[in-house]
């Protein structure tokens, strides 16, 4: 499947990975240490929060896991089928993930944790839209399944099978750029407080921006 995506997704799969990446480290130093980009360490919270009975707990963390599958669930309906097409509606997709971004900037910002279920939605719209077009192999908004993917592959080399080099690099890019987006996610949180979110906000705006000037070009 690796082989049968065009050259240039390497390359939107870094700067999703940094979009995530960013959003997830102001997520942890800002939201009462909440992450947003996945759903596994909040799960595990909602469960434990359960155990203390403590009602406000349970309805924020199921808020936030119900906006990331709430997220995922519009992507799908925007972008129907499994191949990368021109025409489809990534451009819209990336755009309403840069307003929800801003939003969450904006109720973050005036003490609202609602700020937290606007950046849970728009990370579950770009894990399906990243999964969408790419049949379930890229994934952006958390590393768990790449590292397993990076290790079946490589136990697979150890039998003899042959390298996958575009996908190793594929699933480098995706590693390097979520952790450099948490690098500079933190970095710019600390000069900027929920400001920094503008950065992630922007550069998806720009992503769609260029998205339907290639497109226009092109058809």
């Amino acid at each position: 499947m690796i082989s049968k995506l065009p050259k240039w997704i390497e390359y939107g799969a870094f700067v999703l990975a940094f979009v995530a990446g960013c959003i997830n480290a102001i997520g942890l130093l800002g939201f009462e240490h909440q992450a947003v980009s996945h759903v596994s360490g909040t799960a595990t919270l909602f469960g434990t929060s359960m155990l203390a009975n403590s009602v406000g707990d349970i309805v924020h963390l199921a808020g936030v896991l119900f906006s990331f599958f709430v997220g995922a669930g519009l992507s799908g309906f925007l972008l129907h089928g499994t191949r990368l097409k021109l025409g489809r509606h990534y451009d819209t997709a990336l755009a309403l993930e840069a307003l929800l971004i801003f939003i969450s900037f904006f109720l973050l910002s005036n003490g609202s944790y609602y700020g937290h279920f606007t950046a849970s939605f728009a990370c579950g719209m770009q894990n399906a839209l990243a999964t969408t077009y790419s049949g379930a192999i890229v994934r952006t908004t958390h590393l768990t399944g790449i590292f397993t993917d990076l290790g079946i592959m490589f136990g697979s080399v150890l039998r003899g099978k042959a390298f996958d080099r575009r996908k190793a690099i594929l699933f480098g890019l995706i590693i390097m750029g979520f952790t450099t987006g948490a690098f500079s996610g933190a970095y710019l949180f600390a000069q900027w407080r929920f400001e920094a979110l503008l950065v992630p906000g922007a550069i998806c705006l720009l992503l769609a921006v260029w998205y339907r000037i290639h497109y226009q070009r092109v058809s």
